[in-house]
């Protein structure tokens, strides 16, 4: 290809900022272990799972695309491969929260394990610290694996341009996914579902699921829309792109509302105590304005703002649009794991604020660092070319 793609790099402001807000929260959250280690652990377990939700998500958007041949995405690729790459980013933070706050999940103690496990005798054997941390490795040791090799063969193609690099990733890309289904699925009971042990709900990792890829678009718009603006993806990037990428965030904000609602209205009409205690919790006093925040973020923006053709081409308004779903991405993880930690009233205050503000500091400086390493397009893919000229 004769196409000429600048690198990446960060603008002086740019850069001070990320340093400045990973660096401030750094402080916050050293003074948080010490003053409010619960909220300060708890942050770390919320920003740790939302980044991995990320990670995640860009590795599924490829896996997808590469195991159906989708050729339009090609263009954008390294933007979700890159967002790929900070999984181990967010497994060291994760790994962080578990071995400095295993009091996080209630079940860690003694006379709670043995309640549980008087109502469900695996509970004893499936919550047990030492094989919920072999666990915890193993699904992060799958997941990073799959995204080096996947990433490694994409870049390897840019070397030689051999087609073979393409479908040995198709194939592994299917591998991935069902893997995938089967560790997510899995890692979404042990981490986040187990702060309240007594609660289930068969829906949960597919509610999950709908969060985390809807938050992970909205990830891939907003990063592309920089590139865009700054250099690497201008005159790469074209409105049928932004077209297909609204439509796949509008598509997804309505699955998730759809999963939502299918897990509260199954819970509420049922009617049994060891369900819906987990949303009586969420709907009393300022728990519930959260509740609706959510709805709101989440679905109506999105589905509202989107539903409009021109919407999802114009560039301010995706990007908007993106933002706002990322906000509800954080709040949807809040409403989690808050309600279990913090009890009766929901607390967002300086030892949130200030984990959040690090990670989103680090996480965008690994972002770049990934993004510099390797040109922001494959310019060897059989496929650009068509992902170029594309038109619905």
């Amino acid at each position: 290809m004769s196409l000429q793609v600048p690198r990446v790099e960060l603008g002086a402001f740019e850069r001070q900022t990320l340093r400045r807000l990973a660096a401030t929260g750094a402080i916050v959250a050293a003074m948080g272990a010490v003053v409010a280690p619960d909220r300060m652990w708890a942050s770390g377990l919320l920003v740790a799972y939302v980044a991995l939700g990320l990670g995640l998500s860009g590795l599924c958007f490829v896996a997808i695309h590469y195991t159906t041949g989708a050729s339009w995405s090609v263009a954008v690729r390294r933007v979700p491969e890159a967002l790929a790459g900070t999984l181990p980013l967010s497994v060291v933070l994760l790994a962080a929260v578990f071995l400095a706050r295993p009091q996080l999940y209630e079940w860690t103690s003694g006379s709670l394990a043995s309640t549980v496990t008087s109502a469900l005798a695996f509970k004893r054997f499936w919550l047990s610290w030492p094989f919920f941390l072999a666990r915890a490795a193993a699904y992060c040791v799958i997941w990073i694996g799959f995204a080096s090799a996947i990433r490694w063969l994409s870049r390897r193609q840019d070397g030689d341009g051999d087609p073979r690099w393409t479908r040995l990733n198709s194939r592994l890309s299917a591998a991935f996914l069902v893997v995938f289904a089967v560790t997510f699925t899995l890692a979404c009971f042990d981490w986040v579902m187990s702060l309240e042990p007594a609660w289930y709900s068969t829906i949960f990792a597919v509610y999950n699921f709908a969060g985390m890829f809807q938050s992970g678009l909205a990830a891939l718009i907003v990063v592309a829309l920089w590139l865009e603006r700054t250099g690497p993806l201008r005159n790469v990037l074209n409105e049928e792109h932004l077209h297909d990428l609204g439509k796949l965030l509008f598509a997804f904000s309505i699955f998730w509302m759809y999963i939502w609602f299918s897990q509260y209205m199954l819970i509420w009409y049922t009617n049994i105590p060891e369900e819906t205690s987990y949303f009586i919790r969420r709907i009393q006093g300022l728990w519930f304005v959260l509740f609706l925040a959510n709805v709101i973020l989440n679905w109506l923006v999105p589905f509202a703002v989107l539903l409009r053709r021109d919407a999802k081409r114009d560039r301010k308004t995706l990007a908007r649009v993106a933002a706002i779903v990322l906000l509800g991405r954080w709040l949807d993880v809040y409403l989690m794991i808050f309600p279990a930690i913090v009890g009766d009233t929901p607390r967002i205050g300086l030892w949130e604020i200030g984990v959040t503000s690090a990670a989103i500091g680090g996480f965008g400086l690994v972002l770049a660092w990934i993004l510099r390493a390797t040109p922001v397009v494959p310019l060897a893919d059989p496929q650009l070319a068509d992902s170029l000229q594309y038109e619905h």
